[in-house]
């Protein structure tokens, strides 16, 4: 079903695309209708359709985590979908030696295509390259391999625009009080979601005049959560907001809320977890709000992965290709509209 082209047949494959989009503009240009400009690639129903069967690698971290354990079922749940996918899923591992070791038997067994959420994108890098110049294409999942050779399509939750969403909601409530107060509970400050985060978060803030106050940092687990939040309450007598960044972590900080007795604050929590979602339904707590970072990416991963394999494209976008980058939504969920995103929710 794939086809083997090395790297530097992909650069000669690139050219060639080049040339033809040159000569596709040149067409659009020159008299084209209208018809052969937008009847590009493959349509939604030749997509639904069945095709060739296609096997399909899945290896991601170890499910430790609510948000992981999401991403893998979804991953499983979206090859279960499609009739013509036949889903290999390695062992989830937080250890990179042997996710590698996954992605080896993956290339041996001749697979046509992997979908790989790396446990550390710069560890796995190599061993994606020599899966794509062995012609089996990868998607990369929410952490980036250190080069583009790596992965013919990379799909992602937007960590920076949480930190926007995030920010933006406050100035919403805030905008008019130049000095609220503003807390943030991190999760890994080690880690660059966790800066993209903060980023984002501290620039839309400033946007309407307000800053991040109180800052502390967990480590994403309940036990992390609750015990930075009680170091944050009882250094700070007043605060009017606080943004969690991940909704596991949240229960204990939530935890930690609750056992302080504080309830002058308005929080907001990150991920997207049907805990915190039913929280924000019931309206019955601090929490009226969290921004979602998607645990489908894994899932579209397996559904762009067929696609490729198959030799089919986006039917909703006139290129005939599939996007080598997608950058998911981080939308803001609130009591009047969590009905519409509870369904996509995961268990913490």
């Amino acid at each position: 079903m794939r086809s083997h082209i090395t790297a530097r047949s992909r650069l000669v494959l690139a050219g060639v695309a080049a040339i033809a989009s040159i000569g596709l503009l040149a067409g659009c240009t020159s008299g084209a209708t209208e018809e052969e400009v937008v009847d590009q690639g493959t349509t939604s129903e030749e997509n639904a359709e069945a095709g060739e069967t296609v096997v399909i690698g899945f290896s991601g971290p170890a499910a430790d985590h609510g948000w992981l354990g999401a991403i893998n079922s979804g991953a499983l749940a979206a090859a279960e979908s499609f009739d013509d996918v036949e889903l290999r899923q390695a062992e989830g591992t937080n250890d990179a030696n042997a996710q590698i070791a996954a992605v080896e038997t993956f290339i041996n067994e001749g697979v046509d295509a992997i979908v790989l959420l790396p446990t550390d994108g710069a560890a796995l890098t190599e061993v994606a390259i020599k899966a794509m110049e062995a012609g089996i294409p990868v998607v990369n999942v929410d952490r980036e391999f250190s080069s583009p050779f790596a992965a013919r399509a990379t799909i992602l939750g937007d960590n920076y625009g949480m930190g926007v969403s995030a920010g933006t909601y406050f100035c919403e409530q805030f905008g008019d009080n130049p000095d609220a107060v503003i807390a943030e509970i991190a999760g890994i400050d080690s880690l660059p979601l966790t800066q993209d985060r903060s980023a984002g978060f501290a620039d839309a803030l400033s946007d309407c005049g307000l800053e991040v106050g109180p800052r502390v940092a967990a480590d994403f687990t309940v036990a992390g959560g609750e015990a930075v939040t009680s170091q944050l309450l009882s250094a700070n007598p007043q605060i009017d907001g606080i943004w969690n960044h991940d909704d596991d972590q949240g229960i204990g900080v939530l935890a930690a809320i609750n056992a302080a007795g504080r309830d002058e604050f308005i929080m907001m929590g990150g991920a997207g977890s049907r805990n915190a979602m039913e929280a924000i339904e019931a309206d019955d707590s601090v929490l009226k709000a969290t921004v979602i970072y998607p645990s489908t990416q894994a899932a579209d991963g397996i559904a762009l992965a067929r696609l490729i394999a198959q030799g089919k494209t986006m039917s909703d976008l006139i290129t005939p290709s599939v996007p080598n980058r997608i950058v998911l939504d981080a939308p803001v969920v609130t009591k009047d509209n969590v009905a519409d995103f509870i369904g996509l929710s995961f268990d913490s």
